[in-house]
């Protein structure tokens, strides 16, 4: 995972840090918590908490809902 995002600046990114950007990625390409966890080395707990921050911050309300966010906004 070279790049995080082609987006730029934290409009673009709704606020979210740089590791929750790579979780917004990975989540928009489909991917379990489970396999979000086993790509990033970290706890499912973790990518659930980190996913948890990413719908709060985007302001909404589904995985599904994220991900459109992540491709109208660039962030692959």
């Amino acid at each position: 995972m070279e790049q995080l995002s082609r987006a730029s600046g934290p409009r673009a990114t709704g606020g979210l840090s740089a590791r929750e950007v790579q979780v917004l990625t990975l989540v928009a390409a489909g991917n379990s918590n489970r396999a979000i966890a086993a790509e990033l080395f970290l706890s499912e707990k973790t990518v659930e908490r980190h996913v948890s921050n990413i719908l709060t911050k985007l302001g909404v309300g589904s995985r599904t809902a994220a991900a459109a966010y992540a491709f109208e906004h660039g962030i692959r």
